[in-house]
């Protein structure tokens, strides 16, 4: 799963990253939970755009909004058929900009959070769904299983696209819904202040010495 991540680059690199003609304005987050507000990028006829939707898809038939707080990621591998993605999968698809992503691992018994940033210096890019419920939009993560340096921490992690399959993906085509490589993260062990989703700093992607 994935459930906390980071957006901290500047919008003019967001821009060219994405071929963006202009960004929303928002602010440096380092510990981004469900239902706030984020950054995605979708199709807009030849055009790619960007719109702050909340993290937590609903979908079109959901009766109650609070159903988002527990769709905030969708499985690769049954993405295409849940009634609850199956429609965005196939008509309503996005990116969503990260600097970074968290997952945890037991140790000693406490919860243990570890920082998993691009090895290249570059923004991620995972693979998302978005979705339009009344007057809210809302998104999702999608994730897979984890690749082998993702594996020692967790056994799930975000679809993360090569630059080159923006367009594929958003086209709506079907075989990038893989771990990316190994060589393509780096992880580092940070401070359990995330946590806590109060906390929101520069400090929390730093790496922790043992």
């Amino acid at each position: 799963m994935c459930g906390r991540y980071a957006l901290h680059a500047n919008p003019e690199v967001i821009a060219l990253t994405y071929g963006l003609a202009e960004v929303p304005a928002v602010r440096p987050r380092y510990n981004i939970a469900p239902t706030s507000q984020v950054l995605i990028v979708r199709q807009d006829g030849v055009r790619a755009v960007a719109a702050l939707v909340r993290w937590g898809l609903l979908p079109r038939w959901a009766k109650d909004p609070s159903v988002g707080a527990r769709m905030n990621n969708a499985r690769a591998e049954t993405v295409a058929q849940k009634p609850s993605f199956r429609e965005a999968y196939r008509k309503r698809r996005c990116l969503i900009p990260a600097s970074g992503f968290y997952e945890w691992k037991l140790e000693h018994g406490l919860k243990q959070p570890y920082y998993v940033r691009p090895a290249s210096g570059a923004l991620f890019a995972f693979a998302g769904l978005w979705e339009q419920w009344q007057d809210l939009q809302t998104c999702a993560i999608i994730t897979t299983e984890a690749n082998e340096k993702m594996a020692a921490v967790h056994d799930r992690m975000p679809v993360i696209l090569d630059r080159g399959d923006h367009p594929r993906w958003l086209a709506g085509e079907d075989d990038l819904l893989c771990p990316c490589p190994p060589e393509a993260i780096d992880i580092d062990r940070v401070s359990r202040a995330v946590n806590n989703a109060r906390n929101d700093a520069p400090g929390l992607i730093e790496p922790e010495n043992r």
